[in-house]
């Protein structure tokens, strides 16, 4: 008797357990190019009458490191397929729910305030145009933004003369910064965050063919607790959360199953 009473409270403690973490709503951890956007699919949300997810912003590179050491979240969104990449490749990715949704541009930026545009090609002059200034980026080593700047550079053969003029932040946003407040010349950041900015303008694009594809995948996480992230993750993808993406300056890119 004793011992049927003792596996009876260990089934209701274990499923007053269960329901406990189950409970809440999702925690998404999002690359910093995402914040406006994925705010406003956020808010949409929670029109529906669902809690709202609690949004996390910063570099993909940073939050994939947060990922592989335990932090107890939901959802993640990065900037680019290689972070996803090392986060599934560490089995942190929930089988089946990794989908690319998302595509952006890379761009030149300047202080609002200024005048003319700079024709990105091979060879164009970008150390001349900077001067004695920086050239502000993301961190072109593990950063996205920064990476993608580098590898266009590279094949455009301005790397050699622009890398020591380089100022990087811990993120897209962060580098934007640099052009906002008038420390840098030119930064180099993504299309939407250009737009979400009025410090900016946007003075040059580079070319598609000389990066990587700037896609944006989110997977639900093997540390998902929340009851509601797997349906807040389809609303992400789904036509309503693309539309208001699109809204904010990011590209049309059919779901892609990874």
């Amino acid at each position: 008797m004793r011992a049927s009473i003792r596996t009876l409270l260990s089934l209701l403690t274990t499923f007053s357990l269960a329901s406990v973490a189950s409970a809440g709503p999702p925690l998404v951890l999002a690359a910093a190019s995402l914040q406006e956007s994925l705010n406003a699919v956020a808010d949409a949300w929670a029109a529906k009458h669902h809690e709202r997810p609690v949004l996390s912003f910063a570099a993909s590179s940073a939050l994939a490191k947060q990922i592989d050491a335990g932090a107890p979240a939901d959802l993640f969104i990065s900037a680019d397929e290689p972070w996803m990449n090392d986060v599934q490749k560490n089995g942190y990715v929930a089988p089946g729910t990794r989908v690319s949704f998302l595509a952006n541009r890379l761009v030149l930026i300047a202080p609002a305030d200024g005048k003319g545009v700079i024709a990105i090609k091979p060879g164009f002059p970008l150390a001349q145009a900077l001067g004695d200034g920086r050239l502000a980026m993301a961190d072109p080593e593990s950063v996205p933004a920064g990476k993608y700047g580098k590898a266009s550079l590279t094949a455009l053969g301005v790397w050699p003369a622009v890398k020591a003029k380089v100022v990087s932040g811990d993120s897209v946003r962060s580098a934007m910064a640099f052009v906002e407040r008038g420390e840098a010349p030119y930064g180099i950041v993504y299309a939407t965050d250009a737009l979400a900015s009025k410090a900016v303008r946007i003075v040059g694009v580079f070319p598609e063919a000389s990066h990587a594809p700037i896609t944006y995948p989110i997977a639900r996480l093997t540390a998902s607790t929340s009851r509601d992230a797997e349906q807040f993750r389809l609303f992400v993808i789904s036509a309503q959360g693309r539309a208001i993406f699109r809204k904010y300056g990011f590209l049309a890119h059919s779901p892609s199953v990874n």
